[in-house]
């Protein structure tokens, strides 16, 4: 079994996509990495670069390189290096995050698992921090990343911040559960943990849903780390907006009820 499968949901990408993959690749060296990527309907272009990358829907490899015209090289022979196992799957169209998320998760066989985003607002190598205490310590069988813990994030729209910490208010109210940043990209759990999950929805909600269903289920440990966020503006590509945070704020109550 893989040692950690890496779930990134893509959608108009095409400016951070390679960027991206190469941090994920570099973060926590000597683990093997199960890399599960899914196009969600891209229009952009990112679908094209992908099929270049994965012709067959799946790549084995040692590293992946950058040459100096920018382009990624898939380095397939490389001595005691842990291997890295590529899977690309397609939508036919938009889903939606919590719908390329789901299908992402489904095809994973790692033993933990990781959501990455395909934007360069996460640093993978935050991951350090998460995966010693569900592997190493193993006191954790779930793990959240956190952009309110002091580590550096890009200072951007205050009403973005209002939103969080109102959801994540709300959330200790009614799950019981004290954790800063619900909304946070970074969620790190076990197979267990994804086992125990029935997710359905394919929106931004998915957020809630998967929190909510691990908050309900008393036997898991949670646990919090700091992590960086280098957020983007909406000219930058943010997709998330007000009507995604009136929804959560309904998820919230509806999946506790």
């Amino acid at each position: 079994m893989t040692a950690l499968s890496i779930v990134i949901p893509v959608y108009n990408e095409l400016k951070t996509i390679d960027t991206m993959l190469l941090g994920v690749v570099a973060a926590l060296p000597g683990v093997s990495k199960e890399i599960v990527i899914v196009d969600d309907g891209s229009t952009d272009g990112t679908r094209a670069l992908l099929d270049s990358w994965f012709q067959t829907g799946e790549l084995t490899c040692a590293s992946v390189t950058r040459d100096a015209a920018g382009a990624l090289n898939f380095v397939t022979h490389e001595d005691g290096t842990p291997p890295l196992s590529f899977k690309y799957i397609k939508h036919p169209k938009n889903r939606g995050k919590g719908g390329a998320i789901r299908t992402g998760l489904a095809a994973t066989t790692g033993a933990v698992l990781v959501i990455q985003d395909a934007d360069l607002e996460y640093e993978p190598q935050d991951w350090s921090r998460m995966y010693p205490l569900i592997v190493d310590k193993k006191v954790a069988d779930v793990v959240y990343g956190s952009r309110f813990y002091g580590l550096p994030h890009r200072s951007l729209y205050y009403h973005h911040y209002l939103a969080n910490k109102l959801i994540s208010l709300i959330f200790k109210i009614l799950y019981d559960q004290l954790l800063t940043d619900v909304e946070v990209c970074y969620k790190m759990f076990t197979r267990e943990v994804l086992n125990s999950l029935r997710l359905t929805l394919d929106d931004f909600g998915f957020e809630i849903e998967i929190s909510s269903q691990i908050a309900r289920n008393r036997r898991w440990r949670i646990y919090e780390t700091a992590i960086h966020y280098y957020g983007r503006t909406y000219d930058e590509g943010k997709k998330i907006n007000w009507k995604d945070g009136v929804k959560a704020l309904w998820y919230l109550v509806k999946l506790r009820f």
